[in-house]
């Protein structure tokens, strides 16, 4: 991506364009339930330390995703709150079953 994206709204099927690899989603999915699990113990046991862990876990996974799946560069350094808050709407359509429509409704293939 040669020009840096002004809105949100041009982000969102650009970052999915970049995980549209299956086995990349699920990885990204991983580490977004696992961070998720880890905030919710750290808010409950006041174990602050576990937030950390729950960053680490979150774009661990991704990351491997990317370098070993995908084969781009993650979205984050270059639009760290919008790619956070993708990884966030992409794992809840994911959840809620309404993630492959989206992929449709945007005109972006999927792989296994």
């Amino acid at each position: 991506m040669a020009e840096k994206l002004q809105n949100y709204a041009a982000f969102w099927p650009y970052y999915l364009s970049e995980h549209q690899s299956a086995r990349s989603r699920r990885l990204h999915f991983i580490g977004t339930a696992l961070g998720l699990c880890l905030v919710f113990l750290a808010l409950a046991t006041q174990t602050w330390w576990l937030l950390v862990a729950a960053l680490v876990s979150g774009y661990t996974f991704a990351w491997i995703g990317h370098a070993f799946v995908e084969r781009n560069k993650p979205a984050t350094f270059t639009y760290p709150l919008w790619s956070l808050l993708s990884d966030f709407r992409m794992f809840f359509l994911w959840m809620t079953g309404r993630l492959e429509q989206e992929y449709v409704r945007l005109g972006i293939d999927q792989r296994p």
